[in-house]
């Protein structure tokens, strides 16, 4: 019996690639201690930028050497493209890693059951809580959705499928408030709602001037999503003997769920550390406020802007760690939407 052929990578490395590509990386690190010793050159920077010269000066000549100026390019491409990741996943990494080492000590047993009615920011660590911040973003988060994410696959819809005569004017309308500031969409809110309509801070203020910054992103995200259903579906759709709303509602949006809970998780994150709005139009209530029509409530963004005025240690560690908790509720928020739109429907 003849041997059955095993399929290779051309483009997998070997093993002696890979023992050389060790060797130039050990060098490069060498290399990067010396001469910032030898040199003015000094700090975190100066090892990462002379360590990444090194590295791909390394690997280029000796791919010069030995495939060719092609292969040198490659090489010198490669280390470049490596950098860019780097720089991209360093102050990603720096942020994180601030936020957990100075927010941790800020955590203790009752913070997320106790609020801040009986505390105060320069009080001990073990006063108070942030339950009423947390139930507060909650609330804004959610009424911003309610009212944000219908319009937004609408306004996304009608620019994709209806494609009406109005569909340049508002494709120009959502780009533009995508840019807006948030302050300026809290002094909307102000202006034309709190002062002349309701007279006083709710959640439901503060709600409407996400919305404002939420349904853009929601939108244009959409777009783009739906815009990637392929025709062949709306067709086969149509010629099945379906409407236009049938075939969008039973085929195009399911195909494109995944991608719609994408645009959902952006515009939660556009919204969700907002502060600019949240001061003018919710009040910062210190205890938790169960009804998001009247009275004042607290957020997350509000609590650690409270704690960071407040100037004393205790003060600002407990910003701190209320930034760990917004960045975990997040993240929470975030997995658990990633989970809904990957969920298999069951037959």
């Amino acid at each position: 019996m003849s041997a059955v052929a095993v399929p290779t990578k051309p483009w997998a490395k070997r093993p002696q690639e890979r023992a050389i590509g060790i060797s130039f990386f050990l060098a490069a690190i060498a290399f990067s201690y010396f001469f910032v010793a030898v040199t003015e050159m000094k700090g975190k920077l100066a090892y990462a930028f002379v360590f990444f010269v090194a590295y791909g000066l390394f690997t280029s000549t000796f791919s010069f050497i030995n495939r060719g100026p092609q292969a040198a390019k490659d090489s010198f491409v490669s280390t470049v493209v490596s950098l860019g990741a780097v720089v991209t996943v360093i102050p990603i990494a720096s942020i994180l890693f601030t936020v957990i080492q100075k927010g941790v000590p800020g955590l203790h047993f009752g913070i997320l059951s106790n609020d801040m009615s009986m505390a105060t920011s320069t009080d001990p660590i073990a006063n108070g809580g942030v339950l009423h911040a947390i139930t507060g973003t909650l609330t804004l988060v959610f009424l911003a959705l309610i009212m944000s994410v219908p319009i937004g696959i609408l306004t996304a819809l009608y620019l994709t499928e209806i494609k009406g005569r109005f569909a340049g004017p508002i494709r120009f309308l959502v780009q533009a408030m995508s840019g807006v500031p948030s302050i300026v969409a809290g002094l909307f809110i102000l202006s034309a709602v709190l002062y002349p309509i309701t007279k006083s801070f709710s959640a439901l203020m503060g709600a409407l001037s996400l919305a404002i910054l939420m349904i853009p992103t929601v939108a244009r995200t959409s777009e783009e999503v739906l815009l990637l259903i392929p025709n062949d579906l709306r067709e086969a759709g149509t010629a099945l003997g379906g409407t236009q709303w049938r075939t969008v509602a039973m085929i195009v949006l399911p195909a494109a769920r995944s991608g719609l809970m994408t645009a959902v998780i952006l515009g939660v994150a556009r919204i969700a550390g907002e502060t600019a709005p949240i001061l003018l139009l919710t009040g910062g209530g210190d205890k938790v406020n169960p009804n998001p029509f009247d009275g004042s409530v607290g957020s997350l963004p509000y609590y650690i802007w409270k704690a960071f005025n407040a100037g004393s240690p205790e003060a600002i560690t407990r910003a701190w760690a209320g930034l760990l908790v917004l960045m975990i509720l997040v993240l929470i928020l975030f997995i658990t939407a990633r989970a809904l739109s990957t969920r298999k429907i069951s037959k």
